[in-house]
């Protein structure tokens, strides 16, 4: 019996440490939920609606862009999508098959298409087709009972309503990639663009606008339930920008089928009026991103279409370039109006003949009857006379060998060398026949269009140092234009060298000239040589340029302006393998500064 008790004790003691560890286990977890739940309720709400709400960032309409008169010239267009959302539909090939019976999708979509499909989670909307017209919106919303999980959104797209004519100019918003510097939120917003040239690129953070924000209830996969608040941020700024859309489009016309690039100047205010480059792109094309075949067709295009040739191409600027000589000897006091040189047609410098193109001669020349023939002979005894240096310093004077910056990408600063430039990048010393070459523009003498067209227009406002822009200049910035130390009477002198170019009867670009109401243009031709002719060749007769290969050709440049008496517009064209700058550019700046003047452009 008594064995039976103490067994009885023994189990009741044990019950008991039983339900006191029970007891206490009760009472550690209700301190713990008391803690959790009252004490610390505050901070795990906060913390649960961190995780109910998921803050996104909105894309903000990108700034407008306007020619000088107002006129679109960049903008966003409605855009619809077609999306797909897997999870809202039983059969993702089913539908996508039907879809392209309605849109047919291309070989580049279908596979960015399947990509997406096995990439991301069954609830994200996958692009399928992008910038649908209505009718097309209208055939998936008739056929939307076959299209489970196809669904319209609608958004913006950047459009370029002048397609190629301003390719080279705005440039052209893109997706964001790996290699474009991420400072910004939005570029983590999925289809968001940026500038990625021109002047898109220049003034990208301006016209992107401040992005918005939207915060949005999700569940626990990260399914949007519904929307709680909307920030929509603020819309980029427009810019409005110099150029003339009637005047571009004149311009980009005059060049037809030919290869080039002009640049026009309001020689008072140095603002650019047109600058084309051809031929050119639809930069369209790239918004969205662009196929390989485009950019392949694109990229081995002989005539370099994604160059922007007004502002990259660097140019030998031939005869033009006499401009800059004939100024520097002027000034150097080295010749005067009255200094006659006689051409033969040729001469020795050194161990080697140098040709004028006339090759019977012209014989005995001022300096401004030089211009108008534009005499080889007579620069090249001008040139050695003034020395390299000081057609140097007049160049550089004259906004020659310098990145003339306005906001486009991989601008050229041309090329105006020296004795030092030599000594120091080909280790040898000058030598007289390099500044026989300089004194006609060619040997290492280089240029672009917009540099050629800004050297003729500080020469032709008087010696004023204007700055080309696409922006209006305000009327402080105006007052603050440098005069040049250039003098008036020697500019009269090149003026009416290049007034006899294109108007005396027996000038090289006669055939160019106009009369609009007695308003009549100046200018200065250049034809400029690709390959060597060699001696052989002149003595039994040089190749005609239309029996060359095109690659082969000279190029054709010219210089002008008008009005002759009190001078307006400024322009450089430069025709890539043109062979003739007095027959095939010469016509093409006239058509242009014709345009000009009717225009009126102020």
């Amino acid at each position: 019996m008594s064995n039976q008790n103490e067994k009885d004790r023994v189990l009741n003691r044990r019950l008991m440490f039983i339900v006191l560890l029970n007891l206490l286990a009760f009472v550690v977890i209700a301190v713990r939920l008391y803690y959790l739940q009252i004490m610390e309720a505050d901070k795990y709400r906060v913390m649960s609606e961190e995780n109910r709400i998921s803050t996104r960032f909105l894309v903000p309409p990108r700034g407008m862009i306007y020619d000088r008169n107002g006129e679109v010239l960049a903008k966003n267009n409605q855009d619809f999508q077609a999306l797909l959302i897997a999870e809202q539909t039983n059969d993702i090939s089913q539908t996508v098959e039907t879809f392209q019976k309605l849109l047919p999708l291309s070989e580049e979509e279908d596979e960015k298409v399947a990509q997406s499909i096995k990439n991301r989670r069954r609830f994200i909307p996958i692009k399928l087709k992008s910038n649908l017209q209505w009718d097309e919106v209208s055939k998936i919303m008739l056929n939307a009972p076959d299209l489970p999980g196809i669904e319209i959104n609608e958004g913006l797209n950047r459009f370029y309503p002048y397609a190629d004519l301003y390719a080279h100019v705005l440039g052209y918003v893109g997706p964001v990639s790996d290699r474009d510097k991420k400072d910004s939120p939005l570029y983590l917003v999925p289809g968001f663009k940026i500038g990625k040239s021109g002047l898109e690129k220049a003034f990208d953070y301006k016209l992107q606008g401040q992005g918005g924000t939207v915060k949005l209830e999700v569940n626990a996969y990260g399914r949007v339930m519904k929307e709680i608040e909307r920030d929509a941020g603020s819309e980029g700024q427009s810019i409005q920008i110099s150029i003339d859309s009637r005047l571009q489009k004149a311009a980009y016309k005059a060049f037809g089928e030919h290869s080039g690039a002009a640049v026009v100047l309001d020689v008072h205010t140095g603002e650019i009026l047109a600058l084309v480059s051809t031929p050119s792109f639809d930069p369209n094309l790239f918004t969205n991103g662009i196929s390989y075949k485009h950019w392949n067709e694109l990229l081995n295009n002989e005539r370099t279409p994604l160059i922007n040739k007004a502002v990259s191409g660097q140019y030998s600027p031939g005869s033009t370039f006499k401009i800059v000589v004939a100024l520097a000897a002027l000034e150097a006091g080295v010749v005067d109006v009255d200094t006659h040189f006689n051409c033969l047609g040729g001469m020795d410098i050194g161990s080697n003949r140098f040709h004028c193109w006339k090759h019977v001669g012209h014989g005995p020349l001022n300096i401004i009857e030089a211009l108008k023939y534009s005499c080889d002979i007579y620069f090249y005894e001008a040139a050695m006379r003034v020395g390299i240096d000081k057609i140097h310093d007049m160049a550089l004077k004259l906004g020659m060998g310098q990145v003339l910056d306005v906001g486009l990408d991989n601008q050229k600063s041309g090329l105006i060398p020296s004795q030092e430039w030599k000594r120091k990048t080909k280790g040898t010393f000058w030598t007289k026949g390099d500044t026989a070459n300089a004194g006609i523009g060619q040997g290492y003498v280089l240029a672009t269009p917009l540099q050629l067209a800004t050297m003729l227009a500080r020469v032709v406002n008087g010696g004023y140092a204007i700055k080309p822009t696409f922006f209006k200049p305000s009327a402080g910035e105006l007052r603050k234009i440098k005069r040049l130390d250039i003098s008036r009477r020697h500019i009269e002198i090149v003026k009416q060298g290049m007034f006899d170019v294109v108007n005396a009867i027996d000038g090289t670009a006669r055939k160019a000239r106009f009369n609009l109401d007695g308003v009549k243009m100046g200018g200065k031709t250049g034809t400029t040589q690709v390959r060597r002719i060699s001696m052989r060749e002149r003595r039994t007769g040089i190749i005609r340029e239309e029996n060359l290969p095109w690659r082969l050709r000279n190029h054709a440049l010219f210089v002008g302006f008008t009005p002759i008496e009190k001078p307006r517009y400024a322009v450089a064209v430069v025709v890539e393998h043109g062979s003739s700058g007095a027959a095939v550019a010469a016509p093409i700046a006239s058509a242009i500064l014709q345009e000009a003047l009717r225009l009126d452009i102020k």
